[in-house]
């Protein structure tokens, strides 16, 4: 790995965007807008990025964008959210810089947290945002998967603990995963928002048993060192997390050594770095893409 430098970032969420410059670990400066159309949400933030291009001299960006995305194409794909499909990210964002990364908003988090978090020295993990969504960031080899477009690991479907007759908030798939589990999920199931559910609310044993499925389906099929858990869903219940785990273990039998009763507190954990994930993450992206020079 080459000396850190100066670089650029951008966290493209659907409520709030980030940009962020700095030099390895340490954000110099940040400049945050409302996300709200495409031409006053980019204008806003590449008008920041020229400035700070001026003032630091970055050389690279990483682009971190709420989905659905095309990796490749650099722009978002069909979306509910108004104004925005089809919308070119790449272009305006990654002006005048030579080096440009492009990814998920969770793949930004999750190389976030492998390289200051919850993943550290780690090569093989997910990270997991449980909140409005579910949204995946798998690293494997140390690099994120992509294939025909970004995993939507998110909406995998999972088997149902036995008399919960929820039919899942979804729109495309009623009771997939996020369907199960989301903020939006939990209301819908509840009739109140998941904060205000108190620590014993029967829900949570639902939403601990979609999770502790879907977790047990990603050991098996990806053999991830460790599964790092955000979101305001996944970190805002102190109690989740055990319940996740206890379901994880016996769902899958004792079929896997390196996930049992005496390491499974190892392999799931909560995300280490919180909100800075995120920016850090565009960060990374941007950095990697001149070590690899």
């Amino acid at each position: 790995m080459g000396s850190e430098a100066m670089v650029a970032g951008v966290e493209l969420g659907g409520t709030k965007s980030i940009a962020v410059v700095g030099r390895g670990h340490e954000i110099i400066d940040r400049f945050r807008v409302p996300t709200t159309t495409p031409e006053e949400t980019l204008g806003a933030l590449s008008a920041k990025l020229a400035a700070w291009r001026d003032a630091y001299r970055p050389e690279a960006i990483g682009i971190a964008s709420f989905g659905p995305i095309s990796v490749s194409e650099g722009r978002m794909l069909p979306t509910p959210k108004p104004h925005w499909a089809g919308a070119d990210i790449v272009g305006p964002l990654g002006d005048g810089f030579d080096r440009v990364a492009f990814h998920t908003d969770v793949t930004g988090a999750a190389l976030g947290e492998g390289r200051y978090g919850a993943a550290a020295g780690l090569s093989d993990y997910l990270y997991v945002t449980v909140g409005t969504g579910v949204g995946m960031g798998i690293i494997v080899g140390g690099q994120p998967v992509t294939g025909m477009m970004h995993p939507e690991a998110g909406h995998i479907r999972v088997r149902r603990r036995t008399g919960d007759d929820f039919a899942g908030a979804c729109p495309f798939h009623g009771d997939c995963l996020e369907g199960l589990v989301s903020g939006p999920a939990i209301a819908a199931r509840t009739g109140k928002p998941a904060h205000l559910l108190t620590a014993d609310d029967p829900a949570w044993r639902d939403v601990a048993d979609a999770l502790g499925e879907a977790f047990a389906t990603l050991f098996l099929t990806l053999s991830p060192a460790r599964i790092i858990v955000g979101g305001g869903v996944g970190l805002g219940q102190p109690q989740l997390l055990p319940m996740v785990r206890e379901r994880v273990v016996a769902a899958l039998g004792g079929y896997l050594g390196f996930v049992d009763a005496q390491s499974i507190d190892e392999r799931i954990v909560p995300a280490g770095l919180g909100d800075e994930a995120g920016p850090l993450g565009t960060m990374v992206m941007a950095q990697a893409l001149l070590d690899a020079a």
